[in-house]
């Protein structure tokens, strides 16, 4: 079985793509993520790319991949700059955790200055739109140190 890196997207991440002129471009979260799934697999790894609206859902999937992943990447969206409970569950992650934005948070509102789920990252992407996410990938299989099929 292939090395697995879980890919965790929160609150209204569903909505890219449906606002063409708005802050996340116009591809669609599902075509990001076939993007995501074809990046990974040429790294020869699989890739659970998964969002949720619901903070308690995205803590289970941190926990969950504590046992199936060998690597993380989250964009909590929202909940990135208030979440104490994902933060908790990532510091208890022990592989490379990158955080990812499509857009850069450090130039929009002043409260998304401050991250919370970068006290656990390895290292944070933001403000590539969707090549972002594909690098992120690329990120962790750097991290973890696999050799590209």
């Amino acid at each position: 079985m292939s090395p697995q890196i879980y890919f965790l997207n929160g609150p209204n991440a569903n909505l890219y793509g449906l606002d063409k002129n708005g802050t996340y471009g116009s591809d669609s979260f599902a075509s990001i993520g076939e993007r995501c799934r074809q990046r990974a697999e040429s790294h020869g790894m699989t890739l659970q790319f998964r969002q949720s609206n619901h903070e308690g859902v995205l803590v289970d999937w941190i926990q969950e991949a504590r046992q199936s992943a060998a690597g993380l990447i989250i964009n909590a969206a929202g909940l990135t700059y208030s979440s104490v409970p994902i933060l908790d569950a990532l510091l208890m992650f022990d592989g490379p955790i990158i955080e990812a934005h499509m857009s850069n948070i450090w130039k929009r509102e002043p409260f998304r200055h401050h991250s919370m789920v970068s006290k656990a990252a390895t290292g944070v992407i933001a403000g590539l739109g969707a090549l972002g996410y594909e690098l992120a990938i690329d990120a962790v299989v750097n991290l973890l140190g696999v050799r590209a099929v």
